[in-house]
């Protein structure tokens, strides 16, 4: 268990270290990327097919999360 544990930090260490010099758009596309993937998931789970769930709610989470500051404005 405590390897595990090691190795899970490592992987959220390393994923995010490379983070730092995005832009906010880029930011937030990786965001809404992830996001949606999860999302994807489980609906995808739901449906019997959780891969293609994930490749389209992350394709969707991350064009929303690039937008978002557009989206945001034209609502305003």
């Amino acid at each position: 268990m405590k390897k595990l544990c090691v190795a899970a930090a490592a992987v959220v260490f390393l994923g995010t270290a490379g983070c730092s010099d995005l832009t906010r758009q880029e930011q937030q596309a990786l965001s809404g990327g992830a996001v949606g993937a999860v999302g994807g998931t489980i609906v995808g789970a739901m449906a019997g097919s959780p891969a293609v769930g994930a490749a389209i709610g992350g394709a969707a989470g991350a064009a929303t999360g690039a937008l978002w500051d557009d989206i945001s404005n034209r609502l305003q």
